[in-house]
């Protein structure tokens, strides 16, 4: 196995954007106050024991059965024009892909991931969705009038690990079972060539696995957002990501600087491991 593949692989909500995907989307459409709506979640939540997200997806669910609103995959699809990124998010993939390929002589791959706890019928409109390889994120099921009516996936900060080992072992369908036995020398994307990008406390368990097993990432934030610099601040103190950064995706920012670095270092390290192979 050639292992001459990067992976970097992004949360979405709060990392490539500035509110979550449902503040663009459903929340405005069936009329909620996003911080009522959060707070009546993590109330539940608290209250019964449940998972978040399950609670979350219920909810959202309630409300429309409540105002008479039928949401359909094609409804959440047409959502996803409505999604607002980050400064520079739209370029910053073309950019990281040309910065590979000069860096290597065009020898070593770079692929971009979502994993994302969000709606993947709202992120299979995103206008980014061309530059992103595979999405992971929460679906629901659909009624033979193609309406949403339970979650039939659910991602959450501690699941997002299984879609790590996905990618690592290149299984990405998730018909495929990722339980069997692979020797590390034919993972198609090792661990230590991945680059996790989040935002906070929800991506702990990915940043974690990843630098346990060799990789890297970045914590990114909203500089306006006292709460999510001292989270920042707090991960890179306990060795949970390499750098963090302001949340500015633009070409010579901090953020795209210190991606840089750790590409050099990445690439660099692909390049001796094959040189390596090829004396033996």
């Amino acid at each position: 196995m050639k292992q001459n593949k990067i992976a970097m692989i992004y949360d979405f909500d709060g990392t490539l954007t500035p509110k979550t995907m449902q503040e663009y989307t459903l929340l405005p459409k069936l009329g909620l106050n996003p911080k009522s709506f959060w707070d009546s979640i993590n109330e539940e939540s608290k209250r019964t024991g449940g998972e978040t997200m399950m609670v979350f997806m219920r909810h959202l669910l309630d409300q429309a059965k409540e105002k008479n609103i039928k949401i359909s995959k094609n409804e959440f699809f047409k959502m996803g024009k409505d999604i607002k990124y980050y400064q520079g998010v739209s370029e910053w993939f073309d950019n990281i892909n040309k910065y590979v390929k000069k860096l290597s002589g065009n020898d070593i791959q770079i692929y971009h991931y979502i994993i994302s706890a969000g709606h993947m019928e709202i992120l299979d409109g995103v206008s980014i969705k061309k530059y992103i390889r595979k999405i992971f994120a929460s679906e629901y099921f659909y009624n033979k009038n193609k309406h949403a009516v339970f979650p039939k996936i659910v991602v959450t900060d501690t699941t997002k690990t299984q879609y790590l080992f996905r990618i690592n072992k290149g299984k990405e369908k998730l018909s495929e079972s990722i339980n069997t036995h692979m020797s590390e020398d034919k993972r198609p994307i090792p661990f230590d060539n991945m680059i996790y990008v989040g935002d906070g406390l929800t991506d702990v368990p990915s940043m974690a696995l990843i630098k346990k097993e060799g990789g890297h990432s970045i914590a990114v934030y909203q500089k306006k957002l006292k709460e999510q610099v001292i989270i920042c601040k707090e991960l890179s103190q306990a060795n949970r990501v390499d750098f963090i950064a302001e949340a500015d995706y633009r070409k010579n920012s901090n953020l795209y600087k210190k991606t840089c670095l750790l590409l050099n270092y990445v690439v660099a390290k692909i390049q001796y491991n094959l040189e390596l192979k090829k004396s033996k």
